[in-house]
């Protein structure tokens, strides 16, 4: 018989099992059914036609050579201007790396941070693809509460509790996914100070950041006291809806990122150069298609909870930011992933369950705001007709 890394075997379960409810909704569409899809993050507009040109541009003009290791010049000359302005610091191109998207950004840096033996925490609920990132690494997860009555927002309280001997990283997420809370300035200080005391790295997946409704951005890099210790990571994916060109950054201390070039240069050596080129152009500029995407996600978000919360038993608040927004339906009697499952199969209407998140979102539902205001007001209607339907045989 022959054998394999125990890395997949660490990692087994944790790829697209989580998005069974996804992945049915596809085989029943491509069965003929209408199914309205609100389980993916995907900004529904496309990608600005100004982008796009100078993706082109750049193709047509002989840009689609290999690249370097850390980043090509434009880009990160882009994202150094980005940073320093945003931190009130010098942040120069020996602070950054470019990857293809958040997700690699996130799994190298795991892997240049934590190894077998050590701990790393995060918050619960969670994105999806945390479990896989930390196991990766060999390290085990800890889960810090994130609980509904601090409105999912983590507490410094709550982390010095997870922390051990072993603790080597916080993952933070803010604004977060797939609650849609954002930590203050004072709650990320807070938090920061748990993990100088402690000697953790903070890693900072910040994808959302320009996708706020309610609250400003607060990023332990800006902190001076917490910079030497936090890695960032984002991507122009959600920001300027660009998901496809898979184009992600981290910024850190200089010393991080040299230490982490060569396992990144062992795995790709580079980004597209076209693609870099349409980032930098991108960051050099307000990104419109945030500010179209704050303005619909957020009606939609409020037409969700006008038409579900306090409904048949259900809850759901408007989230200060994001793509999604969460349906507490415990009062039903059933999990996230059976509601999930009949939702689809008797209404056609396909969400995310909330136990993909992580054990404190079992009994939630995620749905997606990125799907038109019509197919969303469908998509409560049927979860109101599912719920009404539990409810009255809870009765009987």
């Amino acid at each position: 018989m022959m054998r394999y890394a125990s890395v997949t075997d660490r990692l087994a379960g944790l790829g697209s099992d989580k998005w069974a409810v996804h992945i049915r909704a596809r085989e029943m569409k491509r069965a003929g059914h209408e199914i309205i899809e609100l389980t993916i993050g995907e900004p529904d507009i496309p990608t600005p036609t100004d982008m796009l040109d100078v993706a082109e541009h750049a193709m047509r003009t002989g840009r689609t050579g290999y690249s370097n290791g850390r980043g090509e010049p434009g880009v990160l000359a882009a994202l150094s201007a980005k940073y320093t302005a945003r931190t009130g610091r010098a942040i120069g191109p020996e602070h950054i790396l470019c990857f293809p998207g958040t997700q690699t950004a996130l799994s190298l840096v795991m892997l240049g941070l934590a190894e077998e033996g050590d701990e790393i925490i995060t918050g619960d609920p969670l994105y999806a693809t945390y479990d896989g990132v930390v196991r990766a690494t060999g390290a085990t997860r800890v889960s810090v509460p994130l609980r509904p009555e601090n409105g999912f927002r983590m507490q410094a309280a709550d982390l010095e509790k997870a922390v051990t001997p072993k603790s080597r990283v916080l993952l933070l997420n803010t604004p977060h996914n797939p609650t849609g809370a954002v930590l203050s300035a004072k709650e990320v200080a807070e938090i920061g100070e748990v993990c100088r005391r402690h000697n953790l790295w903070i890693v900072s997946d910040e994808v959302y950041e320009l996708l706020i409704f309610d609250g400003s951005f607060a990023s332990p890099l800006d902190q001076p006291e917490l910079a030497d210790r936090t890695i960032a990571v984002a991507s122009i994916s959600k920001s300027h809806a660009a998901p496809g060109f898979r184009s992600g950054w981290c910024v850190g201390p200089a010393e991080f990122t040299q230490k982490l070039l060569p396992l990144s240069e062992s795995m790709l050596f580079g980004v597209q150069p076209f693609i870099a080129d349409m980032t930098a152009y991108a960051l050099g500029q307000p990104s419109a298609a945030a500010a179209t995407m704050r303005e619909s996600y957020f009606r939609r978000a409020q037409l969700i909870s006008k038409r579900l919360d306090g409904i048949a038993g259900i809850g759901a608040d408007v989230p200060q930011a994001g793509m999604f927004i969460l349906a507490d339906i415990r009062a039903t009697g059933l999990s996230g992933n059976d509601f999930a499952m009949r939702l689809l199969e008797e209404e056609h209407v396909a969400v995310m369950p909330g136990e993909s998140f992580g054990d404190n979102l079992a009994g939630y539902l995620r749905l997606s705001l990125s799907v038109a205001d019509d197919k969303i007001d469908a998509a409560c209607a049927g979860i109101v007709r599912l719920a009404t339907r539990l409810q009255q045989r809870k009765s009987a």
